[in-house]
């Protein structure tokens, strides 16, 4: 069974009798619809509506919930929850040693180690699981190539690889669509723009697939149309990447048969087989967002 351990991750913990209340009041995420065994993505906005910090959130007991984040920014992360909290009942920590473990198309992980293993909502066919808490295998890290390929497969997107915080709404990075925003529940900060987005069906910019006949160039290359930027690369794996772009620009290029460009190689734009969002209809090179 493949796996990887992600020395780039960190476990921050948030517990008590408040924890629900206080996670449920701030975060993108619905907390109170998630299911034991399971992780999904979620995010904590700036008030403009932009991702301050990205995570993955799962039950971590009674009462408690773990949130795994990058762990250059983990300190960070957990230094603004302790912010919000004033005098909420629940405990927020950040514990020195954890270990972020992936493994994948065995459904049985579970089964093979005292950690938890939990499924990783991101992935509709239900066979990735995060494990924390205990290491697998010879402890050389596992297949790391492996994982990040199949995570652009995927088309799942995260910070620092693929947008940077604080410059990008969930909608950009598909948050909509892999229930990392609770459109049904109350308030959280940012909301009101996250909700406006939603509603007016004003979201320009998408996570999209990229293929290529050739290897891809570097992260952060500009894909362009006839010279002028529609998005720009992020994780890349030899021939295959992903882009967050103008998918009104780019179903433009697609109409007219113009070649999208990344550092002059051409390149076919998708949208991820299980997201629910298309390309627009009649779409122009509209100026908005």
């Amino acid at each position: 069974m493949p796996i990887a351990r992600l020395e780039d991750r960190a476990v921050i913990t948030v517990a008590g009798p408040e924890a629900e209340h206080f996670l449920q009041n701030i975060l993108t995420v619905d907390v109170e619809a998630l299911a034991d065994g399971e992780v999904k993505p979620g995010a904590l906005l700036t008030p403009q509506g932009k991702i301050l910090f990205d995570f993955l959130i799962s039950r971590a007991g009674p009462d408690a919930f773990r949130l795994e984040c990058r762990a250059d920014v983990a300190a960070d992360f957990h230094r603004r929850l302790l912010m919000y909290k004033l005098r909420t009942k629940a405990e927020i920590s950040k514990p020195e040693q954890s270990v972020v473990t992936v493994a994948w198309q065995d459904e049985s992980a579970s089964s093979e180690t005292d950690s938890t293993a939990l499924r990783d909502a991101r992935f509709p066919q239900g066979d990735v699981m995060r494990i924390y808490g205990a290491e697998r295998g010879s402890g050389d890290g596992g297949d790391l190539a492996a994982w990040h390929a199949l995570r652009i497969a995927g088309g799942v997107a995260e910070s620092g690889a693929d947008y940077q915080l604080g410059d990008a709404f969930p909608h950009d990075v598909l948050l909509d669509q892999m229930s990392g925003v609770g459109f049904g529940k109350g308030c959280y900060v940012g909301q009101e723009v996250v909700s406006r987005m939603q509603h007016r069906g004003t979201a320009r910019r998408r996570v999209l697939l990229v293929s290529a006949a050739s290897p891809l160039p570097a992260p952060g290359t500009e894909l362009t149309v006839e010279g002028k930027p529609v998005g720009a690369l992020g994780s890349v794996s030899g021939k295959q990447g992903l882009a967050i772009a103008r998918i009104d620009r780019v179903k433009s290029a697609i109409d007219n048969g113009r070649d999208i460009l990344a550092d002059g190689i051409p390149v076919t734009l998708a949208i991820p087989g299980w997201a629910k969002f298309t390309f627009p209809e009649g779409a122009t090179a509209a100026e908005n967002g």
